[in-house]
């Protein structure tokens, strides 16, 4: 026996989790995911998502509704007559009718120990409030964003100098095994379902370019998580003078360092700067249209000396 599976979701993040469903034997029977964006070297070209990619390789029908506001839209997902669907960061808000268009409902697979981080940026947010676990959970969906009751948690410690890209890349492999084991409890009717506590509610907003620039007169520990939280992508930066003209640098890995000065000011000859409180070392630099270099690389084209300033 098998589930006839309808999976939904876009990213790189959710394809793991559909190439597993598929392994693990389920029938999936309709991919549904975001349409095909501009992209390529100048914009021009239309480009299809990871998921739609993956799904192709799979030999798997491929859906790409704006949304589904139309009546048509609605009648085709119900009349594929599928068990389940499975949804990791489809980035689509679901109508009842999708969510109750199936015999057993929908399950998302979401980045964070909920009531905790519910929303749009759950792994990233996580780092920039300092916690030290996160994890992975299978809950049902229902109207409310994040609310449904939870099916299965597995827990992932967030290591001190960890980013979002990497905590991003161990979550993608723990979900997809979480949601296997969710469906074959779901299949075996066997699948517990808890109700989100009401305590302890969060919510992950999705990332401002706004909030991306570094305040140094921040302590180093909050300094540092948000570098950590903001890689790699879109990256967390700072502004420095380079030959006359200032400059945006981005930092993609940070640790805590030793020194103190005023807030923005480097230190020593290892990039280390002084924070509103203590000292971060800056670990990974990158200028604007260059790649991403250790910062003993970085000093070499650029020799930020003891006492530059950054903004």
């Amino acid at each position: 026996m098998s589930l006839r599976i309808i999976f939904m979701g876009t990213p790189e993040f959710s394809v793991p989790t559909l190439q597993s469903l598929k392994h693990a034997g389920h029938e999936i029977v309709a991919v549904y995911t975001q349409p095909p964006r501009p992209g390529g070297r100048r914009g021009l070209d239309l480009v299809k998502s990871p998921v739609h990619q993956a799904a192709e390789l799979l030999g798997l029908p491929v859906f790409t509704p704006v949304n589904f506001k139309e009546p048509e839209e609605r009648e085709k997902f119900r009349t594929l007559n599928a068990d389940v669907a499975v949804v990791v960061a489809y980035g689509l808000l679901l109508p009842e009718a999708i969510l109750t268009g199936t015999g057993l409902g929908c399950y998302n697979g979401h980045a964070s120990l909920l009531p905790r981080w519910r929303g749009a940026a759950p792994i990233q947010r996580a780092i920039m409030a300092g916690d030290k676990k996160t994890g992975m959970m299978v809950m049902q969906m229902e109207k409310g964003l994040d609310t449904g009751p939870v099916a299965l948690t597995k827990e992932v410690e967030i290591g001190d100098n960890m980013t979002a890209g990497e905590l991003h890349d161990k979550l993608m492999l723990v979900g997809a095994r979480t949601m296997v084991e969710a469906m074959g409890k779901l299949e075996a009717n066997a699948l517990p379902l808890t109700p989100q506590p009401a305590e302890g509610v969060l919510y992950a907003a999705k990332i401002d370019k706004g909030e991306t620039r570094i305040d140094f007169s921040k302590p180093s520990r909050d300094v540092h998580n948000h570098i950590r939280g903001l890689s790699p992508f879109p990256g967390a930066w700072f502004e420095a003078q380079i030959g006359g003209k200032p400059e945006r640098i981005k930092v993609l890995a940070s640790e805590l360092g030793q020194g103190s000065g005023q807030p923005g000011m480097v230190v020593d000859d290892m990039l280390t700067v002084a924070c509103g409180e203590g000292a971060v070392r800056l670990v990974k630099l990158q200028k604007a249209g260059g790649k991403p270099l250790d910062a003993t690389e970085f000093l070499r084209g650029t020799p930020f000396t003891a006492g530059t300033r950054f903004a």
